[in-house]
């Protein structure tokens, strides 16, 4: 039984007019930085590629009026992540990359936010090993 009175409601990580959600991408940044949980790891930096997809919220799409104040800047959020990659030794890729989703967060706009850690020196006959994870800023 078909129901015409059904009306889908846009995922809020699709991208839909309806929705007013753009995504924000940064592709395969790669950084040099001290993580890993062995002895090894804490005296040589390793190559890290980072992958983000920000889910940011519109709101009135007429708003963005071709002004860099009125989106969430790319280039901001990398500088964030740099900053991330260059605290200090991190254990975990997991840990580095709730730290990346974090300050993508704090933007007032991101609705959501997908991180991919990858750490691309560790095994010869695999071209990265790394985790990868979706967080939600429940105020937008």
């Amino acid at each position: 039984m078909s129901n015409t009175n059904v009306r889908l409601v846009p995922s809020p990580s699709i991208a839909d007019a309806r929705a007013g959600i753009r995504h924000v991408f940064v592709r395969d940044l790669v950084l040099s930085c001290f993580i890993g949980v062995y002895d090894f790891e804490h005296d040589a930096k390793q190559r890290v590629r980072i992958n983000l997809d920000l889910a940011v919220f519109e709101g009135d799409v007429t708003t963005v009026a071709d002004d860099i104040k009125n989106v969430v800047c790319y280039e901001e959020i990398t500088t964030a992540v740099r900053a991330v990659c260059n605290t200090g030794h991190i254990n975990l890729v997991e840990t580095m990359a709730d730290e990346i989703a974090i300050v993508c967060l704090d933007r007032a706009q991101v609705r959501s936010v997908r991180v991919r850690v990858e750490k691309l020196d560790v095994f010869e006959d695999a071209s990265s090993v790394g985790v990868e994870i979706e967080r939600f800023n429940p105020e937008v």
